[in-house]
């Protein structure tokens, strides 16, 4: 496994600290963990197709959100952090998704509040929510792998980092990685 960087060090000692109630630590943390889930947003992002809406600061902004306003948070280190918050990011997606289907019928719909537009186009509401309901599927088969796909797609966590907060080597992370892209590659398709 790779040495950790300095700042890696120091947003893991934070984490620690603010979990510990020292709320200066959460002022010193919150530059450098949002410039880190702003590149992997944006990285993710990135990958999309052309066209795709998504609001990387919205959803950040969310997700960050939802991760300082935990009561007694037990953050282990940096990579547990950026777990949890693939997880927040995943579950903004889906209900944002889910509201956006919901509106299409003509009611019932979930109010979300965002700093900026739409995070997700109606086109890919259905795209999230299937590959919400594929890892769910995979979940209930194999939750290891669909932690996996959670942490690599949502999180951008690389292997030594899933490794660290899955508590596996990194051969197994690749192994699980490998099986989950295409199980779900088979199951999106059939489901289409």
């Amino acid at each position: 496994m790779d040495t950790p960087s300095v700042s890696q060090q120091r947003v893991s000692e934070l984490l620690v600290q603010w979990s510990q109630g020292n709320d200066a630590a959460l002022a010193e943390l919150t530059p450098l963990v949002y410039g880190e889930l702003r590149r992997l947003a944006h990285r993710e992002m990135g990958a999309e197709r052309t066209g795709h809406t998504l609001q990387t600061t919205a959803l950040v902004n969310e997700a960050y959100l939802c991760l300082a306003d935990q009561s007694n948070p037990r953050w282990q280190n940096r990579a547990h952090f950026f777990a949890v918050a693939a997880r927040a990011m995943r579950r903004i997606l889906v209900s944002y998704a889910r509201s956006q289907r919901a509106q299409k019928r003509g009611g019932g719909a979930l109010k979300i509040d965002l700093d900026e537009a739409a995070l997700v186009s109606p086109e890919e509401s259905k795209e999230i929510i299937d590959l919400h309901e594929a890892l769910e599927t995979l979940a209930t088969l194999d939750s290891r792998k669909a932690q996996v796909v959670e942490l690599k797609y949502f999180g951008g966590l690389n292997y030594d980092e899933m490794a660290e907060v899955l508590k596996i080597s990194p051969v197994t992370v690749r192994r699980d990685w490998r099986f989950a892209k295409a199980w779900l590659y088979t199951e999106l398709h059939n489901a289409t």
